[in-house]
């Protein structure tokens, strides 16, 4: 085996914690070990933090080791309380099938499924067939509920009220790890930090049930310097699925970050070699842009493909330049003789879906947040004519970031 994966996942920042490190390093290096990573279809895209875990299970499966991406059919029915402190909005038997069938599309473009080199699982294959009360005395009878308890998972719920749906979930959890390992082998476990708590109780069960060692491995969240989860839009999530964030706007996420969080994006979310990495972190001033415009575009090129990227890549120098490839800016198509007599800004906000009611409109123009072709919206009583489109397009910018184009047809 080349360079061992657990040296490179370690060097761009991918490790957070581990079970037994010396054990899993030596492991790793010395034959191909199969592992898995859960997710539970709880939308119907992958996000941003999604990406993170992928991008270490592809770096891992690079390497050679086998992984099982086990979608949550059966523990989706039940919902995670990680960090949450209200109880998750219960989905129908339908809405999981068809996330799950969402996320095993989406996974295709990160992980190689081709002749066995990866392996995808659903957990409702044996979570939903299981009897309550065999499985109560062959399972549920290696658990403590003080050590449970004690979970920082199940903490943070005490106040609000856990109910014991929820209870079961670290169970769950713990039971798909030993069905995995009687059926595919799998000694390890990875996934966000988050999920260290319930993925303990694997290792434990495993070891009492099968007399066998097994590990766990957490990786690092993508946060902002102040401590916040990244991944969150104006408008919720940044989903990896194009017709709910668009490439552009995905582009664009990436070419505005922190500049003190861009090395680490690099390293974590890109393929490039760590002295380019630890180059580009390194610029100051103006020059960290460079850096920007490297991460947004390598994200991109990974996620929707490298034609998405340059396209966006234009696009968003299109905008600076006033150069002629805007063509990947979210746009909207409106008839001429809607403008013949001028229409209302708040009502065109409207029309093209940057808010989403005339009274979201007027707080946004009172707040100083609308441009119309780089100029700012000061007064909400504002008509946009047929004068205003510069080769029949104008431009709307909403906030810093949010760019959109009407064109009139």
């Amino acid at each position: 085996m080349d360079r061992n994966v657990f040296d490179i996942l370690m060097e761009r920042g991918f490790i957070e914690q581990t079970s037994h490190e010396d054990e899993l390093r030596e492991l790793l290096g010395k034959e191909p070990v199969t592992f898995y990573c859960g997710y539970d279809p709880t939308a119907d895209s992958l996000t941003a933090g999604h990406f993170l875990t992928l991008m270490a299970i592809s770096h891992m499966q690079k390497a050679g080791h086998r992984p099982i991406i086990l979608i949550g059919g059966g523990t989706t029915m039940v919902g995670d309380p990680t960090g949450k402190t209200d109880m998750r909005k219960m989905l129908t038997l339908d809405d999981i099938n068809n996330n799950a069938e969402c996320f095993k599309e989406q996974m295709k473009r990160f992980i190689d499924f081709e002749d066995d080199k990866a392996i995808m699982d659903n957990n409702a294959d044996w979570l939903m067939n299981l009897e309550y009360l065999p499985f109560l005395r062959e399972i549920g009878a290696h658990f403590s509920v003080n050590r449970m308890l004690s979970a920082e998972c199940y903490k943070s719920r005490m106040e609000k009220g856990l109910t014991f749906l929820e209870f079961n979930y670290m169970i769950m959890q713990s039971y798909d790890f030993l069905e995995l390992n009687r059926k595919y082998e799998c000694k390890l476990q990875v996934g966000g930090n988050d999920q260290w708590s319930n993925m303990l109780g694997g290792i434990d069960l495993i070891r009492k049930k099968e007399g066998e060692s097994s590990y766990v491995m957490t990786f690092t969240l993508l946060t902002t310097p102040d401590g916040k989860k990244m991944g969150k839009t104006e408008d919720g999530a940044l989903w990896l699925d194009p017709k709910k964030t668009t490439p552009y706007d995905f582009y664009q996420y990436w070419r505005n970050v922190d500049d003190k969080v861009v090395e680490k994006c690099l390293a974590l979310l890109t393929f490039l070699p760590m002295d380019e990495v630890r180059r580009l972190g390194a610029l100051e001033g103006s020059e960290i842009n460079k850096a920007k415009e490297v991460l947004a575009f390598e994200v991109t090129k990974i996620v929707h493909g490298e034609e998405e990227a340059k396209k966006s890549q234009d696009a968003a120098k299109a905008l600076f330049t006033g150069g002629d490839k805007a063509a990947s800016i979210p746009s909207t198509e409106l008839d001429s003789s809607m403008f013949d007599e001028g229409m209302g800004i708040l009502a065109l906000l409207t029309e093209v879906g940057l808010t989403s009611s005339n009274g979201e409109a007027r707080r946004l123009v009172k707040q100083g947040g609308v441009y119309v072709n780089e100029d700012r919206v000061t007064d909400f009583r504002l008509e946009v004519s047929l004068n205003d489109f510069e080769d029949g397009k104008l431009m709307i910018r909403k906030g810093k970031k949010v760019y959109h184009q009407v064109i009139i047809k």
